[in-house]
């Protein structure tokens, strides 16, 4: 009994043993001045769900869609279902297959060959089950390829899960360029509509002699560029509106917003002092964890191949010359074959195999480490950016209230003969400028949030991997929205 369970799982895997690579980065993240961080209540930010982080239901509606058309997201999927079917061969390689043939043969021998002078004609009927050649697994050989199989598979589902994590963030910057868009063009329909009037005083100013030609052609060129600016402003938002479209992967209603963006209310929060073992939870480090242990267990396999290969093959039925005899009277059939081979001189081409296996896996760890590097700048990079960006966000506030103070002055000034009307066109320009680049770095801000956000993984995407024994089939035009 324990020699067939030997045989049927396999008594030895010459695999190496998977060892986690470790971490070739800092225990903790840099704050912004590069000081490591506390990583106090750090843990609760991987376990944020998108639906949780992102709370504007605009953009809630805008991913869960994407996430259920992009086709990105739909080849990820089609990938992990054939990565899962690849692991279903390989996993059938350790059973063996047993078919059932019947056959039927009718034959003439003619009198010189048939050794009693006259022709022959016979039949032969034959019903029975086979077993095709099976590999009996002492070695570990198949089981290592199944299990380089299984990795490969759980490796393309956390890719899966990286594309889902990259089109969140994407989808999410794209809506808040849209809304950065949106209130620019709203504060430059509020500037043209001022100039507008400004001008129609000057020109009315003008026709009663009361100002100069000069004057008015400076409000006029004052509105000019106002309407040329607006106009940029529209073609970049419709630019913006067809690249999301391609992110959702169909048609979007998304009207103009007169409204300025609230940022509070756009997304949570993530607390600061995050620590470097969150790295962890992102998608494409445990895709390359799992590469490296699929490249394990290559190695097992290629190792086998210096070993000897036994393989069984035999059959079981009834033969008979008759068809009414075939199943009655002495007429079962069997035949066994097991065969032993091992190649003795093949000019290397078994150790060049290993070979090849260890240099993938090699290649894995290095992958590994350079995923966790990069994963590390990811994270570093977006907390800087968080910290840097608000301190940006708070001084040009400052900046643009003094303009505004600024342009109330000069046209003071203007309007009580102190001062030209060139210092009232600096001031509202520099007044345009200032808003302008407000509303972009308020933007910059809150998309640095969703690039940390990304940067961690975005909340237990690890905890979704599956095997392929309890994983449900993934559908084949979408996927659930994971929460």
């Amino acid at each position: 009994m324990s020699l067939a369970a030997a045989m049927l799982t396999g008594c030895v895997s010459l695999a190496p043993p998977h060892e986690q690579p470790p971490l070739p980065v800092p225990a903790s993240f840099p704050d912004a001045n590069g000081n490591p961080a506390s990583g106090e209540n750090a843990a609760s930010a991987a376990l944020v769900g998108w639906k949780d982080y992102f709370t504007d239901p605009t953009l809630q509606t805008l991913i869960g869609e994407a996430l259920d058309y992009n086709r990105d997201v739909r080849l990820a999927i089609q990938r992990v279902e054939e990565a899962r079917a690849m692991y279903g061969i390989r996993r059938a390689d350790q059973f063996p297959t047993i078919g059932v043939q019947a056959d039927l043969a009718r034959a003439r021998v003619p009198a010189d060959l048939s050794g009693v002078g006259r022709p022959v004609t016979g039949n032969q009927f034959q019903v029975g089950a086979g077993l095709a050649s099976w590999e009996l697994d002492f070695w570990g050989r198949v089981a290592n390829l199944k299990e380089a199989a299984l990795q490969n598979y759980l490796a393309s589902d956390a890719a899966r899960q990286a594309v889902t994590l990259t089109v969140i963030e994407q989808v999410a910057n794209s809506y808040l360029g849209l809304r950065e868009l949106d209130e620019r063009i709203m504060l430059m329909n509020e500037t043209i509509a001022t100039r507008e009037k400004s001008y129609r005083i000057f020109k009315r100013r003008y026709e009663v002699g009361s100002t100069s030609k000069l004057d008015l052609k400076q409000v006029e060129t004052l509105w000019r560029q106002a309407l040329a600016l607006g106009a940029q402003l529209q073609q970049e938002r419709a630019t913006r509106v067809n690249a999301l479209q391609v992110l959702v992967g169909k048609p979007v209603e998304l009207p103009h917003k007169n409204v300025r963006l609230d940022d509070n209310a756009v997304m949570a929060d993530l607390p600061a002092g995050l620590p470097s073992d969150l790295l962890a939870n992102r998608p494409d480090i445990a895709s390359a964890e799992f590469q490296l242990r699929a490249a394990n267990a290559n190695i097992g396999a290629a190792r086998a191949e210096f070993f000897p290969k036994i393989t069984l093959t035999g059959s079981f039925g009834t033969a008979s010359a008759q068809l009414d005899s075939l199943f009655t009277g002495p007429s079962r059939a069997w035949s066994f074959g097991p065969t032993v081979s091992l190649p003795i001189f093949d000019m290397g081409r078994r150790t060049a195999n290993l070979n090849v296996t260890k240099a993938q896996r090699d290649q894995a760890v290095t992958s590994y480490e350079l995923a966790v590097q990069s994963a590390f700048r990811d994270v570093a990079d977006a907390i800087a950016a968080r910290q840097w960006l608000a301190e940006q966000v708070d001084a040009l506030r400052a900046t643009e209230q003094a303009q505004a103070e600024r342009a109330r002055l000069a046209q003071m000034r203007y309007d009580h003969g102190a001062s030209p009307f060139l210092e009232v066109l600096d001031a509202q320009r520099d007044l345009l400028a200032a808003q302008q680049e407000l509303v972009r770095t308020r933007r910059a801000l809150l998309s640095s949030r969703v690039a940390l956000y990304s940067a961690l993984g975005g909340g237990g995407f690890r905890n979704d991997v599956a095997t392929p024994s309890t994983a449900p089939a993934a559908p084949a035009s979408g996927m659930p929205n994971p929460s």
